[in-house]
């Protein structure tokens, strides 16, 4: 039935209200009001926006209820709803209505009221036509800002700003687009599995992540970054509703919850690269799905911009790194023209030099033309050169250059500077306060406040001559600007040589000169003239034939002149069987160990020494001579007591066991000797000389400062490592060389930890064979490196199928190989090749191989333990120095020397005991693993255990065994493990 109407008059204040309103829910409110006022039950006004979607007021209208009727009702569906048409122009698109609650048609409306409705409907008309002309508008300023911030993001690919501010430049773009106060970028890499957050700007999790920070797929789990880039999808809403549309436990996201997050992935063929994000935390501040496809569709531009800035920055990396590569090739060639060019003027300096003492210049000329010399190389404005008189009394200064006018005189030898060169007898560099510090400790003593006191930089070196110091040379500087260099004191080194030989050869001129003049001045006495010239010729050749003869550091007779004594004593002993000699061959134990660590001066001070003392210990009749670097022999008249060979080695030991005082530090010095006797069989002296040298290597081989007499098993010992070293040859060639393997295992259950890798060797005749009867003669002939290497692939191989979880594998490391700065890539490619993993593998190293090269041993083994190859001490506590290695090589393993183990049977063992708990407490304390090696019995074991030791190795556990044994037992083991 139609509803009644009560509005007689037109409400002209709600139709001026209506008329002056820009916003159509306002519109639309005012017609209900009005047609309430008016009796009509109207429901709500409904019509179609911009977007051809459905808006109506009140906003709590059940859409289910009218919508769908009015639908139909704007599509010209029938049949049509009951409401009230509002009239409409034909230019108009849409219709508006009024959903009403009865089916009063337009006709039946009263015309006042018809009026009002037609002029409201069209005014309603005007504001939607308004909106949706606003809504073009504000699109296409959209549109504009999107274009330019695309245009943007492309002057930042292409502009030369550094990557950091191409991030901050790209934030400021897309919050120009919308609220991006909370921003990220990650990018993704599928080849590593991992992701980068390369940009990251949050005001509450602003720490969160690093950019040069990579991280793992695994670690970035739960997290809504890598949902996005796994299933490549935009989202937009609350972080806790997003985590449920990607499929994550909410409560176990990274970072602070946001009130409104918009992620959208950045793809590059097909294939997701990384994502884009923004966030907000302020209610009332979100995102629409118009900044979702808005930031969807800047997000290839930005990934487009990302890699042409990363190639960009890759192609000038390589432009920087071809160019530095240039650069040190150009360096290095300058550096070699200079050196060439240095050395080209040095050898110039030195035929200079070495042709004055042919000019037949005197004394001051001579001095000149050196000092001349010497200036071309090195800065000589204040120069002099002083030289011993004859009897060693005074110091005399033939030259003297000064800009301070300091002239030098002659003076009795005392405390000056040119006095303490000469009595250190080397090269020295000494600034002012190295000059100060020698008057303090009484060392130099300077009469006057001028002179050397004012010396900002000294530098002097010796003139060595056959008989020691001839005198020095030197120069000095008053100047500050002026400091003399290790490489200037290197030159005047090399250059003092050449000097002293000269400044010898121009005395012998001068001093000919003088002899030719006085025979010209006598010739009333020319027979003893010339009787005098003779004499001085002998005396010439006499010193030249020493030369010759013997050692110029030493001055102990040399090689050639020992071999003629040696042949003497044969000839006497060939001639009187009576007349019986003995040969001493030594060498001075580890002498490589003072040259390296100490210099080779300090070594030229142990040999010199060693020769005063061996000269102490030999009677007249012997000969002490120097054979070549730390080789000495003595030669041992033992016709009146046969046992004098042996006496004098003795005294020689005990002479030795007195420390050297050596560069202000005590050496303990010790030699190795061996000792051949003379016999009928013997018909050359270089028969003498090999026997004594074969006892000589038994001595070092039994333990080194000790004496060895030859015999005959010995020279059969020697053809034995000949033929056991063609064997070992062939060994490696036959693959006869196989890996045993030992249990380590804990304490408290005997579970088996890890294996120790053990060579064995199948000879074809002669069966199994144990280290020991091959392996010296291995490292003796060098074959060592190729047996290790050969061990350490069988094992790895053997091992890898029953090597379990959680255990390893170590292997013994030869010092030689350290000597290789390749051992940690060799050995790496080894287990790469293998299959066996870095943590799995232990290398065992002894204090010696610490000892030889410290610095490279360090630097090798710090490159496996970053790979994660750990490194094992073995044998500890035998050496002097144990304690030192352990904070200063990265280790993480001891294991303690079966010595003290063994001890732990014997009713008394407080040392032992003490030590190995020493032992364990320095495990404990610097976190390292502690084996017990050697553990033969029950008692040993639970003596360990009660101690707090956890790990053990030794016959008690298992005896070393093939791979197929521990395969088996493995196998075994787990079957059983599995019933």
């Amino acid at each position: 039935m139609p509803h009644a109407l009560y509005c007689s008059n037109t409400d002209n204040a709600t139709l001026l209200t209506l008329l002056q309103t820009s916003d159509a829910h306002i519109a639309a409110t005012l017609i209900l009001q009005h047609l309430q006022h008016c009796g009509l039950p109207a429901q709500a006004v409904v019509w179609e926006n911009a977007q051809a979607t459905l808006e109506h007021v009140p906003p709590s209208l059940p859409d289910s209820r009218y919508l769908p009727a009015v639908v139909d009702a704007l599509r010209g569906n029938d049949p049509a709803p009951q409401v009230y048409l509002l009239p409409a122009g034909a230019e108009l698109p849409r219709q508006a209505v009024v959903v009403a609650a009865g089916d009063a048609p337009w006709q039946a409306l009263p015309a006042d009221v018809q009026w009002w409705l037609d002029i409201a409907g069209r005014r309603l008309h005007e504001v939607l036509d308004s909106q949706q002309q606003q809504a073009a508008i504000a699109q296409l300023e959209q549109s504009e800002l999107l274009q330019q911030a695309l245009f943007a993001i492309a002057d930042l690919a292409g502009s030369v700003q550094d990557m950091d501010s191409m991030l901050r430049g790209l934030h400021e773009i897309i919050a120009a687009l919308m609220y991006a106060r909370n921003f990220f970028i990650a990018l993704f890499d599928a080849q590593r599995h991992s992701v980068r957050f390369i940009y990251f700007v949050d005001e509450k999790d602003g720490q969160l992540y690093h950019p040069d920070e990579e991280l793992s797929m695994q670690s970035m789990r739960n997290t809504l970054t890598l949902a996005i880039i796994e299933q490549g999808i935009a989202v937009r809403g609350p972080s806790t509703e997003v985590a449920r549309t990607l499929g994550l436990p909410s409560h176990q996201t990274q970072g602070t919850p946001s009130v409104d997050f918009l992620g959208v992935p950045m793809r590059r063929d097909g294939q997701v690269q990384g994502v884009l994000v923004v966030q907000s935390y302020q209610r009332g501040v979100g995102y629409t799905e118009r900044d979702s496809a808005v930031l969807g569709f800047v997000a290839e531009h930005v990934l487009n911009a990302l890699e042409r800035r990363q190639q960009h920055e890759a192609l000038e990396q390589r432009v920087r790194e071809r160019t530095h590569a240039l650069a040190q090739a150009n360096a290095q060639l300058q550096e070699q023209i200079a050196q060439r060019e240095r050395a080209a003027h040095l050898q110039a300096t030195l035929y200079h030099i070495a042709a004055l003492a042919n000019e037949g210049l005197d004394n001051e000329a001579f001095y000149q033309r050196l000092h001349h010399a010497i200036g071309e190389l090195l800065n000589a404005e204040n120069f002099y050169i002083a030289l011993v008189s004859s009897d060693g009394q005074t110091l005399e200064f033939p030259y003297t250059v000064d800009t301070a006018g300091e002239a030098a005189h002659t003076r009795p030898m005392g405390h000056g500077v040119s006095e303490y060169l000469m009595r250190q007898g080397h090269t020295l560099l000494l600034s002012a306060a190295d000059l100060q510090r020698l008057v303090a400790q009484g060392e130099v003593s300077i009469p006057t406040a001028s002179g050397t006191t004012a010396s900002v930089c000294w530098l002097g070196a010796p003139l060595l001559g056959p008989q020691g110091v001839l005198g020095l040379v030197a120069v000095q500087s008053y100047r500050a600007d002026l400091v003399y260099t290790r490489e200037d004191a290197d030159v005047l080194t090399f250059v003092s040589h050449q000097i002293a030989t000269t400044l010898q050869r121009h005395r012998q001129a001068l001093a000919l000169q003088r002899l030719n003049a006085e025979l010209e001045d006598r010739v009333r006495e020319r027979t003893r003239a010339l009787e005098h010239e003779i004499a001085i010729r002998k005396d010439i050749q006499t010193q030249s034939q020493h030369q010759v003869m013997h050692d110029p550091l030493t001055s102990l007779p040399n090689r050639v002149l020992l071999r003629e004594h040696l042949q003497r004593a044969l000839h006497a002993y060939r001639r009187d069987a009576a007349k019986v000699f003995g040969l001493l061959y030594m060498d001075i134990d580890r002498f490589k160990l003072f040259n390296d660590n100490l210099g080779h001066p300090c070594g030229d001070a142990v040999l010199c020494e060693l020769a005063r003392r061996l000269q102490a210990c030999v009677r007249s009749p012997d000969t002490v001579a120097r054979l070549s670097g730390d080789e000495f022999a003595v030669l041992v008249d033992m016709q009146s007591h046969p046992q004098a060979a042996i006496r004098v080695a003795q005294r020689i030991q005990d002479a030795m066991r007195t420390p050297m005082r050596i560069a202000e530090r005590e050496l303990q010095v010790s030699v190795s000797i061996g000792i051949a006797i003379s016999t009928d069989k013997y018909t050359d002296i270089d028969e003498i000389l090999h026997d004594a040298d074969v006892a000589l290597y038994r001595a070092k081989t039994a333990g080194r400062q000790r004496f060895v007499l030859f015999d005959e098993a010995q020279n059969d010992a020697a053809l034995n490592v000949l033929d056991v070293e063609q064997q070992l040859h062939k060994a490696l060639q036959q693959q006869e060389l196989v890996p045993f393997f030992q249990p380590i295992v804990r304490l408290d259950d005997g579970q088996t930890v890890g294996y120790e890798a053990l060579v064995r060797w199948q000879h074809p005749e002669r069966g199994l064979l144990g280290p020991g009867e091959f392996l010296p003669i291995a490292e003796e002939t060098g074959l060592i490196e190729a047996i290790d290497w050969q061990l350490y692939r069988s094992a790895c191989l053997a091992a890898l199928p029953w090597l379990q979880a959680g255990q390893f594998l170590t292997i013994n490391v030869s010092p030689r190989h350290f000597h290789n700065a390749d051992l940690a890539t060799s050995l790496l490619a080894l287990l790469e090749d293998t299959g066996l993993a870095p943590a799995q593998l232990h290398i065992e190293v002894t204090e010696n191989t610490l000892l030889g090269n410290p610095a490279q041993v360090a630097q090798t083994l710090q490159q496996l333990q970053d790979a994660g190859v750990h490194a094992a001490l073995d044998d500890f506590g035998t050496g002097y120095s144990s304690l030192g290695y352990v904070h200063r090589f990265p280790l993480a393993m001891l294991k303690i020397d079966r010595s003290f183990v063994q001890e732990l049977d014997k009713s008394e063992r407080p040392r032992s005991a003490a030590i190995i708990e020493a032992v364990l407490g320095l495990g404990r304390a610097l976190d390292l693993s502690v084996v017990a090696e050697g553990i033969e019995t029950a008692s040993q074991r639970d003596s360990l255990q009660a101690m707090g030791c956890t790990l053990g190795q030794g016959f008690f556990f298992g005896r070393p065994a093939p791979a197929r044994h521990w395969r088996e037992q493995v196998a075994a083991a787990t079957k059983l493990h599995t019933i």
